[in-house]
């Protein structure tokens, strides 16, 4: 459903305030969420949720129902990589959504982290992620970090925010990368037609950049990749390989559909390396993933 609303009022009143009072039944926290995720519009661009409305702007709301879901612990085995009083590592297979949303109510790593922590996850992101701090796509495995209290996760959160972790991701993707290394720079917003999907976006888009090395090429016609984010956005790297002509192998929503590679499970995504300051010693830590089994499988098929 879309909203449009021209502000006529001299006051300067913050944006998430103003469209809490034109649609009174939305909460506050979900109203910032929509405007994190870029579907709210402010005179064509997107805003943040301290904005401040001026006379004659004009609002766009591309508004997503709120589905309240009753989260509940599941006893489903979780790969933990390491765990302290403030943060728990855990690997995440392919096909585990990371937070219960329409369609994924559950069988999700919240559902698994609710029976396993109990009630040590931080409640800064609300009911429904508990503990989440950043995420990675239900076809992307990997490692992901969960705090356990809200100093944790307000520290980290810090930290993501001046882009001082390291995430490094291994992908396999379509084509001969001919240099070696290179870094996209390229806004990522919402698609201009399919909401549902990103897509580079100079007029609305936020500030993303992936750095890329190639690590080995396949005479198949394929390249196998290490990328580096210092943002990030939703579905950031596959957005940007796809845009330089090099889409992220079994990616069917940005790549080509149906790749005939044998042992090809899904996008060929996985999130490796993880690095960032301890919330409580203050330590630098950083942990690195094994690629899964039918990742290297898939690269000794393509040598092969």
């Amino acid at each position: 459903m879309e909203y449009h609303f021209k502000y006529d009022k001299d006051d300067q009143n913050r944006i998430d305030k103003y469209i809490n009072d034109e649609l009174p039944d939305s909460s506050r926290s979900y109203i910032q969420h929509m405007i994190k995720e870029g579907l709210v519009l402010v005179n064509g661009k997107p805003c943040k949720a301290n904005y401040k409305c001026r006379l004659n702007d004009t609002i766009d709301i591309t508004y997503e129902e709120a589905k309240e879901l009753d989260v509940l612990p599941e006893n489903i085995p979780l790969d933990i990589v390491y765990e302290d009083n403030s943060i728990i590592i855990v690997n995440k297979p392919k096909n585990m959504v990371v937070h219960p949303a329409a369609g994924h109510e559950s069988g999700t790593l919240v559902n698994a982290l609710l029976y396993h922590c109990k009630d040590s996850l931080s409640s800064i992101n609300g009911v429904k992620r508990p503990g989440i701090v950043h995420r990675i796509d239900r076809n992307t495995t990997g490692l992901l970090v969960i705090c356990k209290n809200d100093k944790a996760h307000n520290k980290l959160a810090e930290q993501l925010k001046v882009h001082s972790i390291t995430r490094k991701y291994h992908a396999i993707c379509h084509g001969i990368i001919k240099e070696n290394e290179g870094t996209i720079n390229a806004p990522i917003g919402r698609h201009p037609i399919d909401r549902k999907k990103m897509s580079i976006n100079h007029k609305n888009g936020r500030e993303a950049i992936t750095h890329y090395k190639v690590l080995k090429t396949f005479e198949k016609g394929y390249s196998y990749i290490e990328c580096t984010l210092e943002t990030g956005r939703t579905h950031q790297i596959r957005v940007h390989m796809a845009s330089i002509g090099h889409p992220i192998l079994g990616d069917d929503v940005y790549g080509p559909k149906n790749p005939k590679i044998r042992n090809l499970e899904g996008q060929t995504l996985h999130a490796k390396v993880l690095g960032f300051v301890h919330p409580e010693t203050n330590e630098y830590i950083e942990f690195d993933s094994e690629l899964p089994e039918y990742f290297t499988l898939l690269l000794d098929n393509l040598s092969s």
